[in-house]
């Protein structure tokens, strides 16, 4: 029988015994943030850092990481299978959404405004008088929305957002510590000309990597014991510790 054929026979075999005859690599998508961006055109950060030594250590390889507007990230892990999304907050309304695969970290979200701005705000029925800026389909949009406000204003890009506030289209900003530190200094802003307002507390949350639900629960189940064994030995602890 010729080569072509016992190609053939061995592809029908694998169909049959339910096996893809070539597995889908992972792709793993994120936005930028102090803990994911792209430097010497590579997607680098402790978080990015984090995911790769889980995917080397499930022997998920080879995979692929992408830096995108988050919507586009968002939509990517809700429709297309082999998708890995970080960071991602987990929250009741994405519970069944995803395939959760281990929590990378946890975060404060807080109100900031320019210092001397936005005055008398103390409290979120307060703030909902004021222009707000956000990210499309982030937590803190969706928690925003749900709790009433409807002066959001909304943006792909997290530098675009925060320069909608530097520049007064916006009152205020939901934003990490880290990410006002990382926004002002990408802008050349004094973080001393920023305040905090308030903490937004019911969206603070831990941030995860997960797993679109089209994606086959042993790629998850790899992913999930690789993860768990890397935290137990305190290497996502140690990594995340040196975001600069």
């Amino acid at each position: 029988m010729k080569l072509k054929h016992w190609a053939l026979w061995i592809g029908l075999a694998w169909l049959v015994a339910g096996v893809p005859a070539r597995a889908q690599a992972v792709r793993a998508v994120t936005e930028t943030t102090p803990y994911t961006f792209v430097a010497d055109g590579k997607v680098v950060g402790t978080a990015t850092e984090v995911v790769e030594l889980t995917l080397q250590r499930a022997r998920l390889t080879p995979y692929t990481v992408h830096l995108y507007p988050w919507a586009r990230a968002y939509d990517m892990a809700l429709q297309e299978p082999n998708v890995l999304i970080f960071l991602i907050a987990r929250t009741a309304a994405r519970e069944e959404q995803f395939h959760w695969a281990g929590e990378i970290m946890k975060i404060q979200y807080h109100l900031f405004r320019l210092r001397g701005r936005a005055q008398g705000v103390s409290d979120l029925a307060s703030a909902r008088s004021r222009t707000i800026g956000v990210m499309r389909d982030d937590v803190r949009h969706q928690y925003l929305r749900a709790k009433g406000f409807e002066k959001l204003v909304v943006s792909a890009h997290p530098i675009d957002n925060f320069r909608k506030l530097l520049s007064g289209q916006v009152d205020m900003v939901p934003l990490t510590a880290d990410d006002a530190t990382m926004l002002c200094r990408e802008t050349g802003f004094d973080c001393a000309g920023l305040e905090r307002v308030l903490t937004l507390d019911e969206a603070s949350t831990g941030l995860y990597m997960a797993y679109s639900r089209q994606t086959p629960m042993d790629v998850v189940e790899r992913t999930r014991q690789a993860f768990d064994r890397l935290r137990a030995e305190g290497v996502v602890r140690r990594t995340m510790a040196r975001t600069p």
